[in-house]
């Protein structure tokens, strides 16, 4: 049985804010607390996010057929198809009511770096099906990415680090950073029954900036370990990026900061969101950061590297590719 539900107050950063400081102090609040902030003052205008959002509905209104050409491939670029994705296996009888569509760092095939997993090059709609939409979503790949940098530059400052600890090459200067368009179909989630548009995970990397409409779906569980949980709405507004922090930033601070339980409950409205997931380059070892540990705080998770642990996490939660080969026919 679960409690009512509510809707939940998150800080708000600006990132043009002259006072470092009391963003500093904002976000180290919210990351103790729920791991979700509002970033405002981003540079991004409110022209070019409508474009993206008019151009990712132009994408998934295609036929079915259309899009299955450019289903996603073993680097996770491409096309996802409803219920593709169980994300809490336990809870959920089918899988996510959504499909979506990633986009990541772009690179050239018989580029050395292309085999690597999560690099290589991206899967394009044909220019005759769809004129403007690779040269958008590059473009917001990289506007996001800006501002994922100056988000790190923050949690840095509020770890205690340098401030451009993120920005090193083997963190942010490489980065694994995944786009990812999201389009829930208008059906009714009924979590008693265990039908969600998205079920209740936490995200994989080190941050993730969501872009979203105005349909409400997204909620919050501070404590997982809660008999019930509770589960609070977080309220979409227009022209700011719920950020929250994934689970490689929760192992970095030693359980400090938090990643927290979030899912999508839909009320029977169409929902589009856009989520950007920011991970460190693939032979980045995440551990213990020194300014977490002491004597009696020991590190908690073992060092392992980025590229691993997001491999195995995707492997964990997307259904198997092969189980797709009839429908490509």
């Amino acid at each position: 049985m679960e409690s009512p539900i509510s809707r939940t107050n998150l800080n708000c950063i600006s990132l043009a804010d002259p006072d470092v400081q009391k963003s500093v102090a904002l976000l180290k609040q919210a990351c103790l607390d729920s791991g979700f902030f509002y970033v405002v003052d981003h540079g991004i205008s409110q022209e070019f996010m409508d474009e993206v959002f008019a151009q990712s509905k132009k994408f998934f209104g295609l036929p079915h057929s259309e899009k299955m050409k450019l289903l996603r491939d073993e680097k996770n670029r491409g096309y996802t198809p409803m219920l593709d994705e169980i994300l809490d296996p336990e809870n959920q009888v089918n899988g996510d009511y959504k499909e979506g569509y990633y986009i990541g760092v772009e690179v050239p095939a018989d580029d050395p770096e292309a085999n690597r997993p999560f690099y290589g090059p991206n899967q394009w709609p044909s220019k005759e099906v769809l004129p403007k939409w690779r040269e958008v979503m590059e473009q917001y790949h990289r506007e996001a990415l800006r501002v994922a940098k100056s988000v790190a530059r923050i949690i840095a400052l509020a770890l205690d680090l340098d401030v451009d600890f993120f920005d090193r090459p083997e963190m942010l200067g490489e980065p694994i950073a995944t786009l990812r368009l999201l389009h829930y179909e208008g059906k009714v989630s009924n979590p008693a029954k265990g039908v969600y548009g998205a079920g209740a995970h936490s995200d994989f990397g080190l941050i993730t900036l969501l872009a979203t409409d105005d349909v409400v779906g997204l909620q919050i569980c501070k404590d997982k370990n809660a008999q019930p949980q509770v589960w609070e709405y977080v309220a979409p507004v227009k022209g700011e990026f719920i950020v929250n922090l994934g689970d490689m930033l929760e192992r970095w601070s030693n359980g400090i900061f938090r990643s927290t339980l979030h899912r999508v409950v839909l009320d029977g409205r169409e929902r589009y969101s856009i989520a950007y997931f920011v991970e460190p380059s693939h032979d980045c070892v995440v551990e213990c950061l020194p300014t977490c540990k002491s004597e009696s705080n020991p590190p908690k998770f073992p060092p392992i590297t980025c590229s691993a642990y997001l491999s195995q996490r995707y492997k964990d939660t997307h259904a198997d590719l092969n189980s797709y080969n009839d429908s490509k026919a």
